[in-house]
This record gives structure tokens, C-alpha cells and sequence, in this order.
């Protein structure tokens, strides 16, 4: 046993109470002398174990309504000062401080009340000073002292107690000491973002506290993890594990979606909607989302914004699909849906998601704001001297959406509120407007009168005049090419009619 040491004092002082008893038993029947403070040192008052209030260590009651509580050299010294230093030992003599062998801290619920939309005084209320000053100090003299940083290593350290008789190795401490300083960065991190929502000082601070180990990366040779609270955002009532590739395809999914409010189901393969219709009810929506390609459907991403219902559910079935997400489903369509057993079943919560973006670039990260701009009516306008129709506006948003939507270089054809094809991720735009014109062919679409979006300018006019030949009437486009007056001139010359946006929607 390395370094074995023996816990014979500990300080508690809490925000969260819940799963202390246990502790607070179990240290007592060890012998263990306890100190504490406020409210933690009632709860173990109650419990009739007996405890040492902090003022009567320090001789100085809390102070500035519970704002100086533990910040004293009799309880910081008892907790750094190195038992096998004799310097340390003659001071701490000198001086009659205890020592302090298990720290437990539990800090203010600060993000909890920045969630909970706060006044800014109630926030700043709840930044913990001397907590977080305790589990700094008790991490950094590991060697001798254990910390319990947060109510989740609760159980880890109730079973080191039980396992090793109130005693702790130096692989323990030091293990717990990680996990503090874990805890420290994390909560100044969420500190430092609360205040730089107006401030905008230029650095990137991020900490995400649960992860999930995946089974791999991209790829089989490649480790991935997952950080994040994916119980938070979704219920899960069925099937394997998510993976990375999975993961990357319900993130897009979710984005999608969430552009739609009538009754809407998307199908995605590697990012990219290969299906997706709005229609009156979810049934017939899935049913010409899934006509618009039913090959890659295969081993898809399937997301729904209205409860599946059985009818539904047995045109889904009839799918090998990898996930399947949806607000809600009828307990007839569950049931039937369950009976693949490896098939994702997703309950999508309403969880507020982050309006910036990130990732690794080089040697350092690249952020952005995420594009939630969706345009509406009021936002286009017509560059030639047709104008479209009421359905061809309808028909213009909703394939603008999807364009939004799919990797560029990209090119979108719709009607009626149905994807009939797109060209995605092309290194030109008529590449990408040849593939969609093929895949609409190949799964016998009629391009007479649907529309076209594009998720940027036009360079030249060449797109119009291919997409005229297929029997595309109306184009929506953001603008901004210096040629835009070729492909307008040619959409007036040939009766077809474009509106422009104002706003490019690259997505890489």
C-alpha cells in the first residue's frame, strides 16, 4: 500500500445535502472528528453526530451575510501544510491548527441559477469563493489530503471509506485531486462565458463535464468520445448505442428539423437529407420524403416533428433504418418499432442548444455563430419580371431550407413541399446541379415546374440555362455574383422567374 494515510479529520461544507448521510455515518463510525459550516453543520446536528463549527476553529464568526465563512489561516493551514515538513509542523503547532485530512466540497449551483435566467445579482451570488478555495488547496496538498469536489464522486468516495477502512493510498488522493481541479476549471470556465456574453473578450473557454466513450471514432482504427448530456437531450426507449458516425447524423438531423413547423419528416445519410417532405399528416409525409430517394435511405437517419403514429410506424418498419427520432410515439408504434432490436428509438426533449459552433482547425479551435437564419417571404426578392406564384414562394423556402441544410456545393430541387433531388458537396455548382438533375431522373421525377435553390451565387449563367432545360420555373439564390445580370437577363428571356435572398448558406 503506497503512502497509506489515515483520515482522522474532514471538513463538510455543502450546497447539496442529498446522499451525505451515508458519508457523515460512516465517517463518524470510523472516528472521524468532523468540522463544518451554515446549513451543512445543522444537517449533521440533526443526524445527532457530533461536529465542529468552523467560527469556534477560527474564532471568527461568517461574515458579510455568509460570504466569509472558511477563508482563514486555521482552516486552510490545517488542510495545506505538509505533515512531513517540519517547518510546516513547528507553524502549525505554533499556531494550534487543526489538521484537516478529507476535504467535501459541494459548490454554489451557479450555472444552475444562469439557466434558470437569474437577475444578475442572484448570479453573482452564487459564484463560490471559499469553496472553490477549499478544493484548490486540498487538491494541491494531495499527498496528504483527500478532496471530494463534487456530490457525484459522492459514492466513489463512500466506497473508498467502506473498501479501505477510512484510510486513502496516494493514487487515491491523487485521483481525487484530478477530479477537483476537473471541477475548478469547469466551473470558472462557465464563470468566464456568463460574463463574456457582453463582454467578447477573444478566448475560447469550453468545458463539458459527462462524456460518453463511443465504440470508435469515424472509423474503426479512430477512438472516439462524446462530451456531452445526451440523456438530457434525448429519451432513449430502444436499441444500441449511438456512434460517432450516428452522432454526427442526429446533430444534423436536429438542425434540420428545426427549420419546420408544419408537419415535416427528413430522412439524412452522412449529413445530407436524401428525403424530406412537409405534408398533412406525418404518414404521408414519410411516405414522399422516403420516395425521393429510396436507396440511400438505407441505414438513414429518420426524424420526425409530429408523434409517429402506427401507420407510420409500418411504413418505417419496413425500412433497415439506423435511428429513428421523434417528439413522441404511439404506444401501438413503439411497440412494433422495438421489434428490431438494434434500431435507435429517439425521443427528442426540448433542450436549448447553443447558438455557436466549433471545432479543432490546425493548431487551435475555429468558432462561428451557428446559421439560424431561415428566410421567409419577407425576405426575398424578385430579380426578374416574372414573379413566382403563391406555391412556387412556398416551394422556394422550403428547398432554401434544405440548401441551408446540405454541404456545399449544393443544389436543391422541390414541389409541392417534397425534396425530389439535390447535388451535394460538388467543387462546382453545375456539378452539383447535374447530379440532382440524375437522381431526380433515376427515381422517375418530372422536373416540369419545380423549383431550384442554391446555396450561393451563380458565377454564371450556365445553371439557369441547364436547369431550363429540365423544366425548372422558379430560382432562389442569394445574389451577389458580378454576373448576376446574365442569369437574370436569360431567366426574363426564357419565362422563368428568380428571387434572391441576400444570404449565402455554405455549410462545410
Amino acid at each position: 500500500m503506497q503512502n497509506s494515510k489515515s483520515i482522522n479529520s474532514a471538513l463538510i461544507s455543502v450546497y447539496y445535502k442529498d446522499h451525505l448521510e451515508p458519508i457523515i455515518q460512516k465517517l463518524h463510525s470510523l472516528g472521524v472528528k468532523l468540522y463544518s459550516t451554515g446549513g451543512t453543520f445543522s444537517f449533521i446536528e440533526k443526524l445527532n453526530i457530533p461536529v465542529t463549527s468552523v467560527d469556534s476553529v477560527t474564532k471568527y464568526p461568517e461574515i458579510f451575510g455568509g460570504r466569509v465563512k472558511t477563508l482563514h489561516p486555521a482552516i486552510f493551514g490545517g488542510i495545506l501544510n505538509r505533515r512531513d515538513n517540519p517547518s510546516d509542523k513547528k507553524e502549525k503547532e505554533q499556531h494550534r491548527i487543526p489538521d484537516i485530512d478529507l476535504v467535501i466540497v459541494d459548490l454554489y449551483p451557479f450555472e444552475e441559477t444562469v439557466a434558470a435566467k437569474a437577475s444578475e445579482e442572484n448570479t453573482i451570488e452564487k459564484i463560490d469563493i471559499g469553496g472553490i478555495s477549499l478544493i484548490r488547496a486540498a487538491a494541491k496538498n494531495f499527498n496528504d489530503v483527500v478532496i471530494v469536489s463534487s456530490r457525484d464522486h459522492y459514492s466513489e468516495l463512500l466506497h473508498l471509506l467502506e473498501s479501505k477502512n477510512g484510510k486513502s493510498d496516494l493514487a487515491d488522493r491523487k485521483h481525487f485531486a484530478a477530479k477537483a481541479f476537473a471541477t475548478s476549471s469547469h466551473y470558472d470556465a462557465a464563470i468566464f462565458n456568463y460574463f463574456n456574453q457582453t463582454e467578447n473578450i477573444a478566448e475560447f473557454k469550453q468545458s463539458v463535464q459527462k462524456s460518453q466513450t463511443l465504440r470508435y471514432g469515424e472509423n474503426p482504427h479512430q477512438k472516439g468520445i462524446f462530451y456531452g448530456d445526451l440523456d438530457k437531450m434525448f429519451t432513449k426507449l430502444n436499441g444500441k448505442e449511438l456512434s460517432y458516425n450516428n452522432l454526427l447524423d442526429v446533430d444534423a438531423a436536429v438542425a434540420l428539423m428545426s427549420d419546420f413547423t408544419e408537419p415535416t419528416f427528413a430522412i439524412l445519410k452522412h449529413n445530407n437529407a436524401c428525403g424530406v417532405a412537409s405534408r398533412a399528416t406525418i404518414h404521408k409525409a414519410y411516405v414522399d420524403a422516403l420516395a425521393a430517394d429510396p436507396v440511400s435511405a438505407f441505414g438513414g437517419i429518420l426524424i420526425a416533428n409530429r408523434e409517429i403514429d402506427l401507420a407510420t410506424a409500418g411504413e418505417v418498419n419496413k425500412l433497415f433504418c439506423e435511428v429513428v427520432i421523434a417528439p413522441s410515439f404511439s404506444a401501438d408504434a413503439l411497440n412494433l418499432l422495438k421489434s428490431k432490436p438494434n434500431r435507435i428509438l429517439l425521443i427528442q426533449n426540448k433542450v436549448e442548444l447553443s447558438k455557436t459552433s466549433f471545432r479543432t482547425l490546425l493548431n487551435g479551435v475555429i468558432e462561428q455563430d451557428k446559421d439560424l437564419k431561415t428566410e421567409s417571404a419577407l425576405d426575398i426578392k424578385p430579380a426578374t419580371t416574372l414573379t413566382p406564384s403563391d406555391s412556387e414562394i412556398k416551394d422556394l423556402l422550403f428547398a432554401n431550407k434544405l440548401v441551408k441544410h446540405t454541404k456545399s456545393n449544393t443544389i436543391v430541387f422541390a414541389k409541392n413541399g417534397q425534396l425530389l433531388a439535390s447535388g451535394t458537396g460538388q467543387t462546382s455548382r453545375v456539378d452539383a446541379l447535374k447530379q440532382a438533375i440524375t437522381k431526380a431522373q433515376s427515381f422517375g421525377f418530372d422536373l416540369k415546374g419545380a423549383v431550384m435553390a442554391s446555396d450561393a451565387f451563380f458565377p454564371f449563367p450556365d445553371c439557369v440555362e441547364i436547369a431550363h432545360g429540365v423544366g425548372i420555373t422558379a430560382v432562389i439564390q442569394p445574389g451577389g455574383s458580378i454576373k448576376d445580370k446574365e442569369s437574370i437577363e436569360y431567366c426574363n428571356a426564357h419565362n422563368m422567374s428568380m428571387v434572391m435572398t441576400g444570404v449565402r448558406h455554405f455549410k462545410h
